[in-house]
C-alpha cells in the first residue's frame, strides 16, 4: 500500500512524448503564461480532464434516470464558478468546452501580472516566490495558487516587502495589461 504522506504526481506525461504540434503547443502556452516549465502546463491539462470526466459521469447519470446526482452537479458546477472558469449561467455541458488557457488564467501569476502588479510574467512568479504578493492579507508564496473570483481585488503588495513602497524601483505602475 505505502506511505500515506508519500507524494504523487499530480499529473499525466502526455502518451506520446515526441509529438510536433503538441510540443509546439505546450512551448507556446509556456512563453505566454511565463511558467516555468512543460510539468505545470501538464498539471492544468490534468485537472481539466478530471472536471470533464466528472462532467460526462454525471451528465451519463442524469441521462440514465439516477437520482441524487443534481447536488454533485451543482456543487462541481458551483466550484468551477467559483474560480471563475465558467459562467454564472454554466451547465455541466459548458464544463467540456473549458480550454487549458481558462484554467491557466485563474492562476496567480497571471492575475498579478494582469492586475498590473508585475512589469512582466516572470517578475510576477518573481515577486510571488520572494513573498512580495498577499491575498486577502496572507502573504502567498505559490505562483500556480488558482484564484478564487472574490480574491481577485485582494491581490496587492505583502505590508512587510519592500515593494510595498511606492518609490521602489522594480515596482510597475498599477495599470491592469490588457492582452488583445
Amino acid at each position: 500500500m505505502g506511505y500515506p504522506g508519500k507524494c504523487r504526481k499530480s499529473y499525466d506525461t502526455p502518451r506520446h512524448p515526441w509529438e510536433a504540434d503538441r510540443m509546439a503547443q505546450e512551448v507556446e502556452l509556456v512563453k505566454n503564461y511565463g511558467l516555468r516549465n512543460k510539468r505545470e502546463v501538464w498539471k492544468a491539462q490534468s485537472l481539466i480532464r478530471k472536471y470533464r470526466r466528472v462532467s460526462r459521469q454525471l451528465l451519463a447519470a442524469t441521462t440514465r434516470g439516477e437520482t441524487g446526482i443534481e447536488a454533485q452537479a451543482e456543487d462541481v458546477l458551483e466550484h468551477l464558478k467559483n474560480y471563475g472558469m465558467l459562467k454564472e449561467d454554466g451547465d455541466l455541458d459548458s464544463v467540456l468546452s473549458i480550454k487549458v488557457e481558462d484554467l491557466l488564467e485563474r492562476r496567480l501569476q497571471t492575475q498579478v501580472y494582469r492586475q498590473g502588479l508585475a512589469k512582466t510574467l516572470r517578475q510576477s512568479r518573481q515577486f510571488i516566490t520572494h513573498g512580495h504578493i498577499q491575498i486577502t492579507g496572507r502573504k502567498v508564496t505559490v505562483p500556480g495558487y488558482y484564484v478564487k473570483r472574490g480574491e481577485e481585488m485582494t491581490i496587492d503588495y505583502y505590508p512587510g516587502s519592500p515593494m510595498a513602497q511606492e518609490a521602489h524601483p522594480e515596482r510597475a505602475t498599477r495599470i491592469p495589461k490588457v492582452e488583445g
